[in-house]
């Protein structure tokens, strides 16, 4: 064996073992680091048959994302259980989409469902909130506000509270559709009452951490993001942005924005910049976070009002060296477009129709898209165009849900059925 044949060897061993390192599980809603993103890799060009189906596996109602740890895929569903309609926290296994457990959480009729569970019934088909995976347990929040910790690998129940009874909760029209964060030792949610709008549970427990401030929830999951060197987690209320301490739930800085009916899309952090949007004609805002001494300010770079041009209902765009990328639009199912948007100052750069009230995710430096209509598109992300690189119909069903990429596969569910598709590649690895 040449010394040269040793050295490109060894390189691409390299190569595979820093991706290997760098692929992450999903664990929580949009990803391990709540923006959308992962490092993971996807291959970007696909047989002309599409993507291999690693297994299919029909699901039950509902909107809810999966995430992935421990081996186990985490999803919640809509059953009929002892005659009752029911959010069930269900996990399957990844390889082979089986189900391995399921834990109901509470009997719910979604608001603005006639029938739950009947199909095309324009509001709910059963529960929207993800469950979130975290060192060998998985949280969930239901649609009435019960906090809910399993054993990842048996379900069984460790911990719940209930946030209507015990912290006079004040849930919203629709109910619950946030998920609940993980970020350090602490489980974060909203939908306390007065003195209490804001919560920080002890992961292993489930005493509370801290509690404050008198913010009304939304549909919006928060997020955990470090802003000038300070790791913060910033909830979306019907206040506004409101940026807290972690450990203690300190106010770090708020940016106020209007509310109106529902707010759903989780805030997006470029920078030291700050982006929010809702649906209902309200519209989308940029602020910008600085910081004298110990204080933080955020003072807003532009704000643009109504459904057009930018507004996200409740698909989160993600960020990419200065620029959105998402569905901007509101109600337009089946033809809203994906646009490419400057942070900076809300100026559209570009955008393609029919992608619906999908979702996106950041997969490397590829867009992953899921349109409302189940096709996975993936996109290179550059503002001087629209630039399709593969396209597949994967799903049937309606798909509200955000995908999720772990070590070269994509895990994605719509309200009839979900898929794993194999994603990567020799190529894909070794670049």
């Amino acid at each position: 064996m040449t010394p040269g044949f040793l050295r490109k060897a060894l390189g691409f061993t390299l190569v595979g073992m820093t991706l290997s390192l760098k692929a992450a599980d999903w664990p929580q809603y949009r990803g391990p680091h709540t923006d959308g993103t992962t490092e993971d890799v996807v291959a970007k060009k696909w047989p002309a048959t599409g993507p291999k189906a690693v297994w299919k596996a029909p699901t039950t109602d509902g909107f809810s994302s999966f995430t992935l740890g421990g081996g186990h895929l985490y999803t919640m569903v809509g059953r009929v259980i002892q005659g009752a309609y029911q959010e069930v926290c269900v996990a399957l296994d990844a390889k082979t989409g089986k189900e391995v457990w399921a834990q109901p959480l509470t009997p719910v009729k979604f608001d603005g469902q006639a029938n739950a569970g009947e199909p095309n019934n324009n509001g709910g088909e059963g529960p929207r909130s993800t469950p979130t995976y975290d060192d060998g347990k998985v949280y969930a929040l239901g649609a009435k506000l019960l906090l809910k910790c399993f054993d990842a690998k048996s379900g069984k129940v460790l911990w719940s509270e209930d946030l209507i009874t015990k912290h006079a909760g004040r849930n919203i029209t629709w109910d619950n559709a946030a998920s609940p964060l993980v970020e350090g030792n602490l489980v974060f949610v909203a939908g306390g009452g007065p003195g209490e709008g804001l919560l920080g549970f002890d992961k292993k427990t489930g005493k509370v951490a801290w509690k404050g401030e008198d913010d009304k929830m939304t549909h919006a999951t928060p997020i955990a993001a470090t802003i000038l060197g300070t790791r913060q987690v910033i909830f979306f209320t019907q206040s506004g942005l409101v940026s807290v301490v972690p450990e203690s739930g300190k106010v770090l800085w708020r940016h106020p924005f209007k509310f109106s009916v529902s707010t759903a899309a989780s805030p997006v952090v470029g920078g030291d910049i700050v982006y929010c949007a809702a649906g209902y004609g309200v519209g989308a805002s940029a602020a910008k976070i600085s910081k004298v001494g110990t204080g933080f300010h955020a003072t807003e770079l532009w704000r643009l009002q109504g459904n057009k041009p930018v507004a996200n209902h409740w698909s989160t765009p993600v960020y990419k060296d200065g620029y959105l990328y998402g569905m901007f639009s509101f109600k337009d199912y089946g033809k809203g477009p994906m646009k490419c948007v400057e942070l900076l100052t809300g100026q559209v750069k570009w955008e393609q129709p029919n992608f619906g009230s999908g979702q996106v995710i950041l997969a490397g430096d590829t867009v992953v898209a899921l349109s409302d209509k189940g096709e996975v598109v993936l996109v290179d992300p550059s503002p001087s165009g629209y630039k399709e690189l593969a396209r597949a119909d994967v799903l049937d069903g309606k798909c509200w849900s955000t995908p999720a990429v772990s070590n070269g596969r994509l895990y994605a569910r719509s309200t009839k059925e979900a898929v794993c598709l194999d994603l990567s590649s020799k190529t894909a690895m070794l670049k």
